[in-house]
């Protein structure tokens, strides 16, 4: 299956400074789309290294957090932090990837990609820049199951 989402391309910009003493680290740079802050690394190694303070990202004026740096077996990796949803960091987040798709895609020239997602749990992503639209694909996760009675 294939997801088909609007892209949402980053604007660059002044990181707040809660971003920055949220996340513990300087990123290369950082941009905003529509609803989260996109902040980007140098290298893998210092996505896993990243230890938030909630507290602080909590205070930013945006839904998300996305992280994110080139991958050596992958175009590109990334974690989303989301504490003012109460989402600390999400496995796997597909409408992160309506911005880093486009981001990649234009800093790498190429319009499909593989990214991982660098989770506990993680998650490979096919994905494609379609233009204005973003194409999403990879492997789902069964984590709920319920009915409901009319």
């Amino acid at each position: 299956m294939i997801l088909d989402f609007p892209s949402r391309p980053p604007v660059f910009c002044e990181p707040p400074e809660d971003l920055l003493r949220g996340l513990g680290h300087q990123p290369v740079e950082v941009g905003r789309s529509v609803r989260d802050y996109l902040a980007v690394f140098s290298k893998a190694e210092e996505i896993l290294a990243l230890k938030p303070n909630w507290h602080l990202l909590e205070q930013l004026d945006c839904l998300g957090i996305m992280v994110t740096a080139p991958g050596d077996e992958v175009d590109f990796v990334s974690r989303f932090f989301a504490p003012r949803a109460g989402v600390l960091e999400d496995p796997v987040t597909g409408s992160a990837h309506c911005t880093l798709i486009p981001y990649w895609a234009a800093r790498l020239g190429k319009q499909k990609l593989v990214a991982w997602q660098l989770s506990k749990r993680g998650g490979e992503l096919f994905c494609q820049d379609a233009g204005d639209r973003v194409k999403i694909g990879g492997k789902a996760v069964l984590y709920l199951e319920g009915f409901i009675n009319i």
